[in-house]
């Protein structure tokens, strides 16, 4: 008996095979896509080659001129801030045994052609000793009981050495309890005994805040600042007598 195919009759199609048909399919579709890609971005290159290039040139500009702004002007400002420092700090480690007044005062303005901390903090800020030149004007200040400028310019003073940065922090803690200003002496207190956990200033500073936050009424934070210097820090200057600071602290509490 004869058969006839049927028009339009398509040969059902095994799966395997239609998975491999599919995936042939698949991936001809992402080489075309690439393909596509690649022709499309090769005719913006060509088109925006000008623009490009401009581009890439000033990115060069920019990282030279980086490298320039680097080595040829901020590593000498350093160098020259540090030196012309030198004669400052040596003259506020002479004053500092007797706290003379008036090395103090070179220290501030200079002698001579050497700069003092004000005009090198000045002439030399964004360097190293320029800011290292804040600080010890700070505390020039801060012992000449010119308490606003103390605050002013230890407040300018950045440091990442901890134990540097605590005792900044207390000395505006310092300059503000001068000024009867005791919230503000009780905030920087905090920070600076929290800023670095060490034997040296972190006791002090526990005690000058538990102090001030007597005269404020906080007397459970003193209480507590009180009896952290007791069990941690024992052996600290601080630790003697403390039992009478801690039993004031808890009667108020």
């Amino acid at each position: 008996m004869a058969t006839y195919k049927k028009r339009g009759f398509k040969g059902k199609i095994k799966p395997n095979r239609l998975e491999e048909i599919e995936n042939k399919s698949t991936t001809a579709n992402v080489f075309k896509s690439l393909d596509d890609g690649s022709s499309k971005t090769q005719v913006w290159v060509e088109k925006n080659q000008n623009k490009i290039l401009t581009l890439i040139g000033l990115v060069v500009v920019a990282l030279a001129s980086y490298y320039a702004y680097t080595n040829f002007i901020v590593e000498p400002n350093e160098i020259n801030a540090a030196n012309e420092i030198y004669f400052s700090q040596q003259k506020f480690e002479e004053a500092l045994p007797t706290e003379n007044d008036s090395i103090f005062d070179i220290a501030l303005n200079g002698e001579n052609d050497n700069l003092g901390f004000i005009k090198l903090a000045d002439k030399f800020s964004g360097t190293k000793a320029g800011n290292l030149a804040n600080y010890y004007i700070g505390m020039i200040y801060l012992k000449k009981n010119d308490y606003q400028n103390a605050i002013k310019y230890l407040s300018n003073f950045k440091s990442n050495d901890i134990m540097l940065s605590s005792i900044s922090l207390g000395s505006i803690g310092d300059a503000f309890s001068q000024l009867n200003q005791f919230e503000e002496a009780y905030e920087f207190y905090s920070k600076a005994q929290s800023v670095s956990d060490n034997n040296y200033t972190t006791p002090i500073y526990l005690f000058k805040s538990g102090i001030i936050a007597l005269k404020l009424g906080k007397s459970s934070s003193a209480f507590d600042n009180f009896t952290k210097i007791k069990y941690e820090y024992s052996n600290s200057p601080q630790a003697k007598n403390i039992d009478v600071y801690i039993s004031k602290a808890e009667a108020l509490k």
